[in-house]
């Protein structure tokens, strides 16, 4: 199993304008005449991660990272329930990393990211696909609102405990209703004594959902500082409950604007929350894109994830 890169700081950072009153977070770090990259991360609402650095070759990448709207450094933060998730799309974000690019001077760049994050990449690649030189996901999803009732419902059925909790977190909710809306509507609720306890059921949720890969390890989702957690579920719920603001399908539909464009897709044979039939119908649509199953990972991805995933950086960045 490959170590990662040695860590790096960012030789550049700043708060980008992005209007409406939001001010994204970014950095950048590695060579500067290195090949552009952009890490897209999860959530929505998780934010960048120093670790997240280490996947590039530091001599060979200059490798750019921002906070998406509303969570980590970017300002107002979500964690605020003053703070309003109006302007929160998925419109808004790729208007936002449109923006960062001609702010940071950069032409073309390779985009990285998994879970939401490749929903975000698709969503950018086929709207802008003359400003992408290549993509890799780990942890494929498109957010149809199919995937998001088999995360939120469907799952359910491999941990019926877990998720009877998860819908009485959301009261009067019938098991056959819009449980992740009423979560959204929860965690905008005025007595902070509700919104707390949807943050709270939700991440337990996300949990149990993963608790196969963790082995026992403190939830990934229950674990983070209160602030960023509220964060994460505001806007998984916001975004969710509005099917990400695409079609249906429209990101499967779409992907012949991805010809040309080389992709890398890496996807755990056990993942329960995002299943394999994903990654395979986009890999089935994007015939320039191969894609990786891993047998003995999950949604978290593990050893092998990350071998594939440094091997196809070092490929790209090779030319």
């Amino acid at each position: 199993m490959r170590e990662l890169y040695p860590e790096i700081e960012p030789y550049e950072h700043g708060m980008l304008d992005a209007g409406d009153g939001d001010h994204v977070y970014w950095e950048v770090c590695g060579n500067p005449d290195g090949r552009p990259a952009l890490v897209v991360h999860g959530g929505p609402g998780s934010g960048c991660r120093p670790r997240h650095r280490r996947y590039f070759d530091p001599e060979r990448y200059r490798v750019v990272l921002f906070d998406q709207r509303g969570c980590g450094r970017s300002t107002p933060h979500a964690g605020d329930p003053s703070t309003g998730v109006r302007h929160h799309t998925i419109h808004h974000l790729i208007a936002d990393m449109e923006l960062l690019r001609t702010h940071l001077g950069i032409d073309r760049w390779l985009l990285e990211g998994g879970s939401w994050g490749s929903t975000l990449i698709l969503a950018y690649a086929q709207r802008h696909p003359e400003r992408v030189t290549g993509i890799v996901v780990p942890a494929v999803t498109t957010t149809r609102r199919s995937e998001i009732d088999w995360l939120y419902r469907g799952v359910g059925r491999f941990f019926p405990r877990e998720w009877e909790r998860f819908l009485a977190g959301a009261p009067g909710t019938p098991p056959d209703g819009d449980v992740v809306g009423a979560y959204a509507a929860l965690t905008e609720h005025p007595d902070p004594a509700v919104r707390d306890r949807a943050v709270q059921e939700w991440c337990a949720w996300e949990d149990a959902v993963v608790s196969g890969e963790t082995q026992g390890a403190p939830g990934p989702y229950g674990d983070r500082p209160s602030a960023d957690r509220t964060a994460l579920v505001r806007l998984c719920a916001h975004y969710f409950s509005h099917g990400a603001w695409l079609e249906e399908g429209q990101l499967l539909r779409e992907a012949h604007r991805l010809t040309g464009i080389p992709g890398v897709l890496i996807h755990g044979r056990l993942d329960l929350g995002s299943p394999l039939a994903t990654a395979w119908e986009l890999s089935r649509a994007w015939p320039d894109a191969e894609l990786h199953v891993v047998e003995d990972a999950g949604h978290l991805g593990g050893g092998t994830t990350r071998d594939i995933l440094l091997a196809a950086l070092d490929r790209f960045a090779r030319g």
